[in-house]
């Protein structure tokens, strides 16, 4: 069963839109899908399928200014005006609706790149309503945040609604430090498959290619800032289990060492339940490399299932 459903945003103009795919099966949980910059949830299907066949009731939204939410908007690559806690305080919404559907569940949230920064910003907010965090393809100190005075300077400028494509070069240009291969299409840094490129460069619903808006550049910056060191992690609630999943030729993560960088900052600040796990060659999206996909899956609904 497929629920779609639509909800206003937080930031008081879009409606969002979402769906929650239902197993027929005994439900053993909720899994909030949350997904990366410039793209959409329905890139995640098979996953999705994964967990259901898991006994898992799955929800997942398109973001304000991405996929099927801007296109019923007409808002491509622009957020709203709410602030940097905007898709965090969305996700927020998701879950009541989901909530109110199917109470009484453990619930887990599973965010990916972007998506694993909303999730931890979530889990400093509201990580009581959950039964467990997963943070994927997730970032420590994102050295492409330096360009947020420069994006500042644009909005403080009355350019808050336009679009500098070469903001964007400056916040992800280190991205590519490793691909031997050479860069064509610009996005060979999510994953080795050219498939898989192929995939998400034409991808109509895909944001990547529709500049965002400088206002929405600076925000996104200020979520990654505001989720940095033990001054975030303190916020977390202690007892939440949290695993965090990547490859370690991921540039997100700076090959590794962001992960583990954010995974010391949780037990440093007194969290017990941190699991971490890199899979060895692999960049950003490691749900999407075929030869790997199906293990990743396994890795974390039997994560999940342990948290139960």
């Amino acid at each position: 069963m497929l629920h779609e459903v639509r909800f206003d945003s937080f930031n008081g103009r879009d409606k969002v839109l979402g769906w929650i795919y239902v197993p027929a099966c005994e439900h053993r949980g909720i899994v909030q899908l949350v997904h990366g910059f410039g793209e959409h949830s329905r890139r995640y299907f098979h996953m999705i399928v994964a967990l259901m066949d898991a006994g898992f009731v799955v929800a997942a939204d398109d973001h304000v200014g991405h996929g099927a939410t801007a296109v019923a908007n007409d808002t491509w690559g622009d957020w709203g005006d709410a602030g940097p806690h905007t898709m965090m305080e969305d996700e927020k919404l998701l879950h009541d609706l989901v909530v109110e559907k199917y109470p009484d569940l453990p619930y887990f949230m599973f965010g990916h790149s972007m998506g694993s920064m909303i999730a931890r910003d979530f889990s400093t907010k509201y990580g009581g309503l959950l039964t467990g965090a997963v943070y994927c393809g997730t970032t420590g100190k994102f050295a492409g945040a330096a360009a947020r005075d420069i994006v500042d300077a644009a909005v403080r400028a009355g350019k808050a609604h336009e679009a500098d494509p070469s903001y964007t070069t400056a916040l992800f240009g280190g991205m590519f430090g490793r691909i031997d291969e050479g860069v064509t299409r610009g996005n060979e840094w999510i994953c080795h498959d050219p498939y898989v490129q192929k995939d998400h460069a034409e991808d109509p619903f895909d944001a990547f290619t529709h500049p965002t808006h400088n206002v929405s550049m600076r925000d996104f910056i200020d979520m990654m800032l505001c989720i940095e060191g033990t001054e975030w992690a303190e916020q977390v609630p202690s007892e939440l289990p949290i695993l965090l999943i990547a490859g370690d030729q991921d540039p997100v993560g700076n090959y590794g060492e962001g992960v583990y960088q954010c995974a010391n900052w949780l037990v440093d600040t007194g969290h017990a339940k941190v699991t971490t796990h890199l899979w060895s060659g692999y960049r950003h999206e490691i749900h999407n490399y075929d030869d790997i996909k199906f293990e990743v899956e396994k890795y974390l609904v039997d994560w999940l299932v342990a948290q139960l």
